[in-house]
């Protein structure tokens, strides 16, 4: 009887105040919030809305550790220890479900980077060289995450251009419900922006803003996944012809690793995501869950550390131990985990070098074997090269990403771009060690949240 006399004394002042309130009382706006058309109306808001969209990428299930972890975990080169935090249990096993915690960040995540993307882009404000070349880094952002939706959530081009793809908002609605576009009209979304990236920007500053060469390294990357070699190419070549940036030599490969700070002088790095002491995701970083000093949780498959001879650099940044009673190999690549943290690397020179030789085979066999070789023979100083061809040098340059581009997150998408089973070691559970191709958990299940919210999204097939 006391709660309702409370609750009626409440309303009755409501209405009370209500009754005694202006029009214009009532028309205000919050006090803590603004529009989105009134969001950015400077130079100065448009910059703080960039630094906001780079923090975005820094997300859990972004790139903070998602997306690299995922990247070769659902391939063949890290499996989860027996001893382990719980984390990514089910993709260690290939047993996925549509209510899936890191698919669902992953999607939210993303199109919250893609709308604090579009109100830069749309932002109504005095064109200068600055708001040029913030538009530029959101317009590449933007390209960027769309090409990450459609690697984990939808069929590579190379099987099906005319596949469910992701929704594509370009602006901000507050009612809109969009359905999936085609994988084709996606690409065409993100090799757009891109284009748009590279024009608007302008010459590099540091590795933790995209520049002009990270929009093409990126276009690279995009034109070779969706199979059009001659563009990747021709996308890889300008960046490595620009000579703007210089590859890591064998001497300073690990003090390369072992900087956890952005860089300056060009060195390898075109654009990664930064962290540091103060920005950073703490024990939820990708170093966090590699780094025996961590969680430690994920470990190098057998047969990738097999692969590394023992005057190979990259052997280095690897060691033998023991976790859970049984031999395992530690990955070493991530070791700034307490303070200023390691950032993560989105795409490298040597990945360019990589792609030019994949893209000119078949039409220029020598020169595959060159730009393979630029980083064979620089990772392992005995050895003298790769003198294939055809098939095999394809192996060969497949080979090669495996091991440089290991524990970066590029593994799985080279295997379904090219429509490879996954063959997996005996780290693996035993029921998901062959993953052939067109296995349905070999993408990320639609967010089942998602689809309660937006029925007009079409669900992935066998969730």
């Amino acid at each position: 009887m006391k709660r309702i006399q409370i609750n009626i004394l409440i309303t009755a002042f409501i209405l009370t105040v209500t009754a005694g309130c202006s029009k214009d009382y009532l028309e205000k706006k919050p006090y803590n919030a603004l529009p989105v058309e009134s969001a950015i109306q400077s130079e100065a808001d448009l910059l703080i809305a960039v630094r906001g969209t780079y923090a975005g990428l820094r997300n859990l299930d972004l790139y903070g550790r998602t997306i690299p972890l995922l990247g070769d975990l659902m391939g063949d080169i890290t499996y989860q220890s027996v001893s382990n935090s719980n984390r990514y249990t089910l993709y260690n096993q290939y047993a996925m479900s549509v209510a899936d915690g890191n698919a669902l960040n992953m999607w939210t995540a993303a199109y919250n980077v893609i709308l604090r993307t579009n109100n830069i882009i749309n932002a109504n404000i005095q064109e200068t060289d600055n708001v040029k070349i913030y538009k530029g880094e959101a317009y590449g952002i933007r390209g960027l995450i769309y090409f990450e939706l459609l690697r984990f959530f939808a069929r590579p081009y190379t099987e099906s251009p005319t596949a469910d793809g992701v929704p594509i908002i370009l602006e901000f609605s507050p009612n809109i419900k969009p359905s999936r576009k085609s994988v084709a009209e996606v690409y065409t979304q993100i090799l757009s922006d891109l284009g748009q990236a590279y024009s608007l920007l302008g010459s590099y500053s540091n590795s933790s803003r995209i520049s002009k060469f990270a929009a093409k390294a990126i276009e690279a990357r995009v034109h070779l996944t969706k199979g059009d070699k001659t563009s990747a190419r021709t996308a890889a070549l300008e960046v490595i012809n620009s000579n703007e940036f210089t590859l890591i030599e064998d001497d300073n490969y690990v003090a390369y690793w072992r900087n956890p700070a952005p860089l300056t002088n060009k060195l390898e790095t075109i654009f990664e995501i930064s962290s540091d002491g103060v920005s950073n995701l703490g024990f939820d970083a990708l170093g966090y869950i590699y780094n025996q000093n961590g969680y430690g949780d994920f470990l190098c498959a057998d047969d990738l550390f097999a692969l590394f001879s023992d005057t190979d650099v990259r052997k280095s940044l690897l060691s033998e131990g023991i976790r859970g009673g049984t031999p395992a190999v530690f990955v070493n690549k991530y070791t700034n985990i307490t303070t200023d943290r390691d950032d993560t690397k989105v795409i490298r020179l040597s990945e360019l070098y990589l792609i030019a030789a994949e893209a000119s085979l078949g039409t220029d066999d020598a020169a595959a074997r060159n730009y393979l070789n630029e980083i064979a023979t620089r990772r392992d100083p005995s050895f003298t090269g790769y003198t294939s061809s055809g098939d095999v040098l394809l192996e060969d340059i497949l080979i090669e990403r495996r091991k440089e581009l290991a524990f970066e997150g590029q593994r799985f998408h080279d295997l379904n771009r090219l429509k490879r089973p996954i063959m997996r070691s005996a780290n693996f559970p035993s029921t998901a060690r062959d993953i052939p191709y067109l296995f349905n958990k070999r993408l990320l299940p639609i967010p089942q949240a998602e689809r309660d919210a937006n029925p007009n999204i079409s669900p992935n097939p066998g969730y």
